[in-house]
C-alpha cells in the first residue's frame, strides 16, 4: 500500500467525480486491482512511465497501443511545439489536412480518400455510416472490437443502453472460419452492407482467410472494411492490409497513427468515400492541427526509419524468450499474437492478477499484452526476462491457490472484447 499512497488518495478523489475514478474503462480500478496497482501516471520519457508515487515502470502497455515511436518522442514532439504557435484550430480549413491525407494515400494500399476523427470510435463508425449509405443496407458483419458505439458494443456484455433494434442489425462470426461467415450471409441474404474486422489480434490469420473474407463480401454485394486502429502503422508502414496483402475497401486507423495525439482517420477506394458528401460525417475537432502535425511527424518518422521492422524484431526476442520462460519453469502463460502486439494468455483470472501484482512491484507496466515501442531496446527486454524469471515460478507456486499469494482482490475483465 505504501507504494502507492499517492494513487490511491487520487483515487478515492476522483471516485467522488468521476464514474469510476477515469474516462477510460481499461485504465480504471476494476482492470488494475487495488492496493499493488499503480493507478495514476505523472509522465513518460522512450519506454518509461512514473506513477503518482514517483516509482518508475518500462511500459509494455504504451498507452493501450496508442505510442508506437515512445513518450515525449523529438521530432513529434518538436512538430507540435511548432503548429502550437501557430494556432491549434480554425474557422477554415489548414494545410495540414491536406499534407496528411495525402501522406496517409501514399502509404496506404487502400486509401484514395481520406476523413479524420480523433479516436478509433469514430472512424469504425464512420466508415460503418458510409457503409450503409453506400450499399442501402442496414445490417452488419463483425469480428473483434470497434468502440464503445452502439452498432457494436450492443452485441457485447456492455450492451445496457443500446435498443434491441439497433443490437438485432449486427452480427459476428468465428475467426480463421470462413464457412461461419457465409452461414451469415446466408441467414441476411442481401441485407448486409459490409463485413467489419480487426485482421488479427491475439491470433494470426490462417492462410487466405483474410483474402476469404473480402472474396465473400464481395459476392454478396458487402463492403470490406478493416479496422486498423490498432494494426495501422505498427504491422507495416502500409498496415496489416499491406503485411498481410489484402487490400480492403475502407481501413481505419487510431492509435499509432500519431504516437498518442488523439487522431483518427478512415481511408478507402474514392468512389466509396465521396459517399462521406451526402451523409453526414463532421464535426468542429476533426481538424485540429496539433494532433494533424503529429501525425504527419509519425508518419515521416515511420517512413525514414525502420520502425516497423524494428517493432517486429525485438518483438519476436520477447516472445520467443518469454515462451521458452515459461517452458523451463512451468508456467500456465502463452504467448501469441504478432510481435508488435502480443497476447499473454493465463488459465484463470487469479493468476493473472497475481502476475499483475508481481510485475508492478517489480517496475513493469502491463495488463497482459506485450506492446512495442521504437523506444524500447534490448536492455528494456532483458529486464522484462529477468522479471519473468522471479514471476513465472510464482505462478507454478500459486497454481490453484491464487488467492493466497494475491494482496488484493480477484480484478475480474468488465467483458470480454478480444
Amino acid at each position: 500500500m505504501a507504494r502507492y499512497t499517492q494513487s490511491e488518495a487520487l483515487l478515492d478523489r476522483a471516485l467522488k467525480v468521476i464514474p469510476v475514478g477515469t474516462q477510460t474503462f481499461s485504465k480504471s480500478h476494476l482492470t488494475y486491482p487495488r492496493g499493488v496497482s499503480p493507478l495514476y501516471l505523472e509522465g513518460g520519457k522512450g519506454s518509461k512511465v512514473w506513477d503518482a508515487d514517483g516509482n518508475e515502470y518500462i511500459d509494455f502497455g504504451n498507452a493501450l497501443t496508442a505510442v508506437t515511436l515512445g513518450y515525449q518522442y523529438p521530432a513529434v514532439d518538436n512538430a507540435v511545439r511548432e503548429q502550437m504557435e501557430k494556432g491549434v484550430i480554425f474557422g477554415l480549413p489548414h494545410r495540414l489536412e491536406v499534407e496528411v491525407s495525402e501522406k496517409i494515400c501514399e502509404m496506404v494500399p487502400c486509401a484514395e480518400m481520406v476523413r479524420f476523427g480523433k479516436n478509433g470510435s469514430d472512424a469504425t463508425t464512420g466508415a460503418i455510416r458510409i457503409a450503409r449509405a453506400y450499399t442501402g443496407r442496414d445490417h452488419i458483419i463483425q469480428w473483434g472490437y470497434h468502440g464503445w458505439h452502439d452498432w457494436s458494443i450492443g452485441i457485447t456484455g456492455r450492451n445496457r443502453g443500446v435498443p434491441q433494434a439497433v443490437r438485432d442489425l449486427t452480427h459476428t462470426f468465428e475467426y480463421n472460419d470462413i464457412y461461419s461467415l457465409e452461414r451469415v450471409f446466408k441467414q441476411y441474404p442481401n441485407q448486409v452492407a459490409a463485413v467489419i474486422m480487426e485482421p488479427c489480434n491475439s491470433v494470426l490469420p490462417n492462410f487466405s482467410f483474410l483474402q476469404a473474407v473480402r472474396e465473400m463480401a464481395h459476392k454478396n454485394m458487402a463492403l470490406f472494411i478493416m479496422d486498423e486502429v490498432i494494426t495501422g502503422f505498427r504491422f507495416a508502414n502500409g498496415g496489416a492490409q499491406e503485411y498481410f496483402g489484402v487490400t480492403p475497401d475502407i481501413a481505419t486507423f487510431g492509435k499509432g497513427i500519431a504516437n498518442g495525439y488523439p487522431l483518427a482517420a478512415i481511408a478507402g477506394k474514392a468512389e466509396i468515400m465521396r459517399t462521406v458528401e451526402n451523409i453526414h460525417y463532421s464535426y468542429t475537432y476533426a481538424g485540429e492541427c496539433l494532433s494533424l502535425a503529429a501525425g504527419l511527424a509519425t508518419m515521416n518518422e515511420l517512413q525514414t526509419k525502420p520502425v516497423a521492422e524494428y517493432l517486429h524484431n525485438i518483438g519476436k526476442l520477447l516472445m520467443d524468450a518469454t515462451q521458452d520462460i515459461a517452458k523451463e519453469t512451468g508456467a500456465h502463460v502463452r504467448v501469441t499474437g504478432h510481435p508488435s502486439w502480443q497476447f499473454l494468455h493465463f488459465d484463470n483470472t487469479a493468476q493473472l492478477t497475481l502476475w499483475k501484482q508481481e510485475i508492478f512491484q517489480r517496475g513493469i507496466l502491463s495488463l497482459g499484452q506485450h506492446c512495442m515501442s521504437y523506444s524500447h531496446n534490448t536492455e528494456d527486454v532483458y529486464r522484462l526476462l529477468d522479471v519473468y524469471r522471479e514471476v513465472f515460478p510464482i505462478l507454478v507456486a500459486a497454481y490453484g491457490k491464487e488467492q493466497e499469494y494475491l494482496r488484493c482482490t480477484i480484478a475480474e475483465p468488465l467483458f470480454k472484447v478480444r
